[in-house]
Protein backbone atom coordinates (compact mmCIF):
# COMPACT_ATOMS: atom_id res chain seq x y z
CA UNK A 1 0.00 0.00 0.00
CA UNK A 2 2.71 2.17 0.64
CA UNK A 3 3.82 2.49 -2.89
CA UNK A 4 0.67 3.50 -4.32
CA UNK A 5 0.30 6.10 -1.88
CA UNK A 6 4.01 7.21 -2.75
CA UNK A 7 3.22 7.27 -6.56
CA UNK A 8 -0.36 9.23 -6.31
CA UNK A 9 1.51 11.91 -3.53
CA UNK A 10 4.69 11.96 -6.03
CA UNK A 11 2.07 12.88 -8.89
CA UNK A 12 -0.19 15.09 -7.48
CA UNK A 13 3.93 17.02 -6.36
CA UNK A 14 4.76 16.48 -9.49
CA UNK A 15 1.72 18.15 -11.35
CA UNK A 16 1.46 21.32 -8.71
CA UNK A 17 5.64 21.71 -9.58
CA UNK A 18 5.01 21.26 -13.26
CA UNK A 19 1.97 24.46 -12.84
CA UNK A 20 4.20 26.28 -11.34
CA UNK A 21 7.05 25.91 -13.10
CA UNK A 22 4.96 26.44 -16.40
CA UNK A 23 5.91 23.23 -17.90
CA UNK A 24 2.48 21.31 -17.58
CA UNK A 25 2.22 21.01 -21.14
CA UNK A 26 5.31 19.36 -22.09
CA UNK A 27 5.26 16.45 -19.88
CA UNK A 28 3.03 13.84 -18.79
CA UNK A 29 1.37 11.57 -15.90
CA UNK A 30 4.72 9.23 -15.93
CA UNK A 31 6.88 12.48 -15.91
CA UNK A 32 5.03 13.94 -13.06
CA UNK A 33 5.33 10.78 -10.97
CA UNK A 34 8.99 11.18 -11.49
CA UNK A 35 9.53 14.41 -10.86
CA UNK A 36 7.49 14.37 -7.70
CA UNK A 37 9.04 11.33 -6.18
CA UNK A 38 12.66 12.45 -7.01
CA UNK A 39 11.70 16.37 -6.11
CA UNK A 40 11.03 14.78 -2.43
CA UNK A 41 13.59 12.59 -2.17
CA UNK A 42 15.96 15.86 -3.44
CA UNK A 43 14.14 18.23 -0.83
CA UNK A 44 14.58 15.90 2.06
CA UNK A 45 18.40 15.77 0.76
CA UNK A 46 19.00 19.07 0.58
CA UNK A 47 17.34 20.42 3.38
CA UNK A 48 16.78 17.31 5.88
CA UNK A 49 20.33 16.61 5.68
CA UNK A 50 22.21 19.06 4.48
CA UNK A 51 20.48 22.29 6.25
CA UNK A 52 18.76 20.21 9.34
CA UNK A 53 15.30 21.71 8.44
CA UNK A 54 11.99 19.66 7.91
CA UNK A 55 12.19 17.35 10.53
CA UNK A 56 11.41 13.68 10.11
CA UNK A 57 8.29 13.69 7.55
CA UNK A 58 10.47 11.40 5.15
CA UNK A 59 8.19 8.49 4.68
CA UNK A 60 4.94 10.10 6.03
CA UNK A 61 1.73 10.98 4.40
CA UNK A 62 1.55 14.86 6.25
CA UNK A 63 0.61 18.25 4.20
CA UNK A 64 4.49 19.25 5.25
CA UNK A 65 5.34 15.87 3.23
CA UNK A 66 3.47 17.42 0.32
CA UNK A 67 4.68 20.55 0.88
CA UNK A 68 8.48 19.60 0.79
CA UNK A 69 7.91 17.33 -2.19
CA UNK A 70 6.56 20.48 -4.45
CA UNK A 71 9.35 22.38 -3.05
CA UNK A 72 11.92 19.51 -4.27
CA UNK A 73 10.18 18.92 -7.82
CA UNK A 74 10.28 23.02 -8.65
CA UNK A 75 13.97 22.84 -7.60
CA UNK A 76 14.23 19.49 -9.56
CA UNK A 77 12.13 20.97 -12.98
CA UNK A 78 14.42 23.87 -12.31
CA UNK A 79 17.41 21.84 -12.60
CA UNK A 80 16.39 20.01 -16.02
CA UNK A 81 15.40 23.20 -17.53
CA UNK A 82 18.86 25.02 -16.66
CA UNK A 83 20.30 21.77 -17.96
CA UNK A 84 18.00 21.68 -21.63
CA UNK A 85 19.75 25.41 -22.05
CA UNK A 86 23.02 24.39 -21.90
CA UNK A 87 22.83 21.80 -24.42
Amino acid sequence: MGWIITIIVGALCGWLASIIMKTDAQQGAVANILIGIVGALLAQWIFGNLLGWGGSTAGTFSIMGIVWGIVGSVILIAILKALRVLR
